[in-house]
């Protein structure tokens, strides 16, 4: 058990790799037992993280359960793993909806090895991203979670559609779907090397916790550039890498085509996680190393959350592809932390800095069960009926009721109704950024308006009005396994909006003494 606790985090990082070498040697005709296998993996990597719940010291201060090893001694980087109670949530969200993304792909008959072991090189990319207290080390993770989902969306994607590119030729829409979101990445991602590199260089370290205590220190020149415009030029390439992530308005282009075209699972990871990785890194690396600069343009990054806000649930009430309307609302829904984060900036260690910050890091978790349980029901819906147009459906609640149920109260959570977790992140950062922000918060505020309205025009189209008779007899009800996959969001959703404490105790104790 001693070995389990001082190595909790590297056997939580590379279970998945594991799992994906087990299923590696396994006969890629039997798909039974590849998806249990799968299946049961994924649960390794949960228990590891529900004991490093239990054995975290909420009240205790910095890094815990840190290792250290020699890694790349020649330019100083190390093998430097870590968490803190913002990590700790992250790592928790992302154990928790793989066990559920792989339960929810029972369906996939194509290539099911190949789809499985993605999944797990995906969890492990995710997981190092959180856990990585090396900037090198960072950066690898970042972008090696890049492969698995492009292929994912690439091979196992929508089959239907297509996009015109240059010359009027076409290609399947997943392809484009696919290879937008690399470029996107990518693009972002050629600054944030190259300012990880000048960091590393100037400090002697890509230690994180080393690049905290001597960054913000640094005076006179480098490079022949006064510090404080070298420090400029970095601070942007990390804020557009992350920005593109998130993604804010308007990097956003890229997020409604992957989502879309992706398989339900690959949706239900992109929205619940991967999002999640753009805006741990503004609260990992850029507020900590870049303060004074964070509070000079912070301004301007709450004006991009709100535009993410009001666009993206503006943008969402006119879709009439249900899957595409789930989109959008995840760049709503992402904007509200960003402007969290903006306030924080702004407000640096004041009481409406810490609430704000409180309710960022609480929507980005409650964003991830929310939108990941949107899109599996979407994809239950067109598993059966072959269509996500909202047009081709119609009082459906009396042919599937139990579904309908569960629809209802995933969207009131997404919606933000009082009761269920989105309420309690949404008003908290709506509170702290009030008194830093009111003019950006008030016009925030459109945004959430029309949430209500996108979510009511879904509800109304799917469920209500007159039976769709195209439907009747040919419509099944969601079945046990697919009611596994949403009951335990289901169980979140709730037990946050009523208990939120035993979540935000964890993240408030790490964003008080850090920020």
């Amino acid at each position: 058990m001693d070995f389990i606790v001082n190595h909790l985090l590297t056997l939580i990082l590379f279970t998945p790799a594991l799992g994906a070498v087990v299923l590696f040697l396994l006969p890629s005709d039997q798909k039974g037992v590849l998806r249990w296998t799968a299946f049961a993996f994924s649960f390794i990597p949960l228990i590891l993280t529900l004991i490093l719940w239990l054995n975290f010291d909420q009240a205790g201060e910095g890094f815990q359960f840190q290792e250290q090893y020699v890694w790349y001694s020649a330019i100083s980087s190390t093998f430097h793993v870590g968490v803190d109670g913002i990590s700790l949530t992250m790592v928790l969200l992302t154990a928790l909806l793989t066990p559920l993304s792989i339960l929810a792909s029972f369906s996939i008959q194509d290539r099911v090895k190949s789809y499985m072991i993605l999944f797990f090189l995906l969890e492990m990319g995710m997981l190092g991203v959180f856990l990585s207290l090396d900037l090198l080390l960072f950066f690898v993770f970042w972008e090696f979670g890049l492969v698995p989902m492009y292929f994912l969306i690439n091979q196992w994607g929508s089959e239907k559609g297509e996009r015109e590119i240059w010359g009027g030729r076409k290609i399947p829409a997943r392809t484009y779907a696919s290879f937008k979101f690399m470029i996107y990445t990518m693009a972002g991602s050629l600054g944030l090397l190259l300012a990880i590199q000048m960091l590393g260089v100037v400090n002697g370290s890509f230690d994180i916790l080393e690049l905290y205590r001597k960054w913000g220190s640094l005076d006179g020149s480098l490079f022949g550039l006064p510090i404080a415009t070298v420090k400029a030029i970095a601070f942007w390439a990390f804020t557009i890498a992350f920005a593109l992530k998130v993604p804010v308005w308007p990097f956003h282009t890229w997020l409604p085509d992957a989502h879309t075209e992706a398989p339900t699972a690959g949706s239900m990871i992109l929205a619940g996680i991967l999002l999640k990785l753009g805006a741990y890194g503004f609260l990992r690396l850029v507020l900590p190393l870049y303060p004074v600069e964070s509070k000079a343009y912070a301004g301007w990054l709450a004006f991009l959350a709100v535009m993410a806000i009001i666009f993206g649930a503006l943008a969402s009430f006119g879709q009439d592809d249900f899957k595409r309307l789930v989109a959008y609302s995840s760049v709503n829904h992402m904007g509200f932390v960003v402007l969290g984060i903006a306030a924080a900036a702004y407000a640096q260690g004041s009481q409406n800095a810490h609430i704000a910050l409180n309710g960022a890091v609480l929507q980005m978790f409650n964003h991830g069960l929310s939108a990941a349980g949107m899109f599996f029901l979407v994809g239950v819906i067109y598993e059966r009926t072959h269509t996500r147009s909202l047009n081709d459906f119609g009082g459906l609640f009396p042919l599937v009721p139990v579904y309908g149920g569960i629809l209802i109260f995933t969207s009131m959570a997404s919606l933000g109704l009082p009761g269920l977790n989105g309420f309690v992140s949404e008003f908290l950062v709506v509170r702290g950024a009030w008194p830093v922000f009111t003019l950006a918060t008030a016009l925030g505020m459109i945004g959430l308006f029309f949430t209500g309205a996108y979510i009511l025009k879904a509800i109304k189209q799917v469920l209500h009005g007159p039976v769709n008779e195209h439907w009747i007899g040919h419509l099944s009800e969601i079945n046990p396994r697919e009611i596994l996959v949403i009951v335990p969001l289901m169980v979140l959703m709730l037990w946050i909006g009523i208990w939120p404490s035993w979540i935000l105790e964890v993240i408030n104790n790490v964003v008080t003494k850090l920020f």
